[in-house]
């Protein structure tokens, strides 16, 4: 995936969007970029790979030449960016985060309309923000071209735009990602993550809605093009998994719904008469933790932690782009405490069962070092689809994705007709989903939240919550 910050202020803000961005590593691996823009130098841009180095460390030793008034930096699973961009609308940085579902289609309509080339890697694939920054360029102005963009796009594209004298920032047509922004004495900055400009002396001030485009300079915000807050499809999954736990997303903080889904999973089994006797509740790290403290809290039973992630070298799972690697980091990252789990009966909260590697290689080595019994709960419904919009995991096919392959091996292809079913563990055959997955991952129990549950821990309107991965809804 990826994400953003900016900065606009009276004074250098190179130190700002350096913390800025590092601050949005949780979000991508793959590239960083800074760039800023100054008098004296004008723009200056950096960008390295951060695959195996994290941003602070590769960017370090930049930020003397990375100097200005003006900053907006990334981290990209994509695309190196910021790119520079020279054309009639003058000189501009440009960076994007989201996902071009008709990408080929729009390039070859660029190309119909005489417009020469693109920059491409060797497989011929064109950046999204090269191709974002070349429609803009078909209108007379940053808003008039943002806007082409809009309509044109299907899937989800966030914008920053930086000139020599302003940011200018879009929220996605449906707003699936947030942008916020923080004031401080010296000016405005923009970004993904609310905690991130809270320490750098920033405070809330704004945030934007679905399709706003937004003007920012050291001394004002403007916006220049309304929101439709009708259209907000906020994705749900930002605070089940990937968004940071101190953020707030329309006014609802991570680590809080993470608590509340817990609990409401863990009543809503209880009421059911299927909650079950154990000796330790235990979050699966780092994401599951606040949802397994919510489940032990509302189940009144000890929370502890029998195994312990290993942060320095594999922080995240789904960085390795080849299987055969995610299958051995899944391995070795976790690090079990015998003490914990010898004889113990365990239930795991997670954030969700994506591919099912992880917790194949958890309750492995959870019994072989002498569990007497493994619970497993979701605190998300089963994943049916690959996401179309953000692009948050590697999966090519759904058919990485556990469930979709359960279903196959339940009915073959006339399994695939009936998803939505199998999405609702109410009814059966979410129930024989449930069941299988339960007997081809080794645990003694397992269970998923709905997406009642979901949405009642988020706690905003069902309507504006984007949940395509598991019900394919638009």
């Amino acid at each position: 995936m990826g994400g953003f910050f900016g900065a606009a202020t009276k004074r250098d803000c190179s130190l700002d969007v350096f913390f800025g961005v590092d601050y949005h590593s949780h979000l991508g691996t793959r590239y960083g970029g800074m760039c800023t823009y100054g008098k004296d130098k004008g723009f200056t841009r950096q960008i390295h790979n951060i695959t195996n180095t994290p941003f602070r460390t590769k960017f370090e030793n930049d930020l003397p030449t990375l100097t200005g008034n003006l900053g907006i930096g990334c981290i990209s699973d994509d695309d190196p960016q910021p790119l520079i961009v020279r054309s009639h609308l003058g000189i501009f940085a440009i960076t994007t985060v989201g996902l071009i579902r008709n990408a080929e289609a729009l390039i070859q309509r660029y190309f119909s309309l005489n417009n020469s080339q693109f920059m491409t890697s060797g497989s011929g694939r064109v950046s999204s923000t090269e191709l974002v920054a070349a429609m803009i360029n078909e209108k007379d102005s940053f808003v008039e071209g943002i806007r082409h963009v809009q309509d044109l796009v299907e899937g989800s594209i966030t914008i920053m735009i930086m000139t020599q004298n302003e940011l200018i920032v879009t929220r996605d047509k449906f707003g699936r990602l947030p942008i916020l922004v923080g004031k401080c004495d010296d000016g405005y900055c923009v970004s993904f993550e609310s905690f991130v400009y809270q320490k750098l002396g920033y405070v809330d001030h704004y945030e934007l809605g679905p399709q706003e485009i937004l003007r920012v300079t050291p001394e004002a915000i403007e916006t220049l093009s309304e929101s439709k807050p009708e259209q907000l499809k906020i994705c749900a999954f930002m605070w089940s998994y990937y968004g940071y736990p101190n953020s707030n997303y329309q006014g609802r903080n991570v680590e809080m719904m993470r608590y509340r889904n817990g609990e409401i999973m863990a009543r809503d089994e209880a009421q059911a008469g299927t909650l079950p006797d154990v000796d330790y509740i235990a979050g699966v790290p780092d994401s599951g933790i606040p949802h397994g403290i919510g489940y032990a809290n509302q189940s009144k039973k000890a929370f502890a932690r029998p195994f312990i992630k290993y942060t320095p070298t594999w922080s995240r799972s789904f960085t390795p782009t080849n299987q055969a690697v995610r299958n051995q980091v899944a391995k070795m990252k976790q690090i079990p405490l015998p003490e914990l789990i010898k004889d113990k009966k365990l239930l795991l909260v997670d954030d969700s069962i994506v591919r099912g590697t992880q917790l194949q290689e958890t309750v492995d080595f959870l019994y072989n070092s002498g569990a007497k019994e493994v619970h497993m709960r979701s605190a998300c419904p089963p994943i049916m689809f690959g996401c179309k919009y953000l692009n948050f995991s590697r999966s090519n096919n759904d058919m990485e994705l556990i469930a979709r392959r359960i279903v196959q091996e339940l009915e073959g292809d006339e399994g695939h007709k009936h998803l939505n079913e199998y999405s609702d563990i109410r009814t059966c055959r979410g129930q024989c989903l449930v069941k299988r997955i339960c007997e081809k991952l080794g645990f003694d129990s397992l269970g998923f939240q709905s997406i009642d549950g979901l949405i009642e821990a988020i706690g905003i309107d069902r309507e504006k919550i984007c949940t395509y991965c598991w019900t394919g809804k638009e």
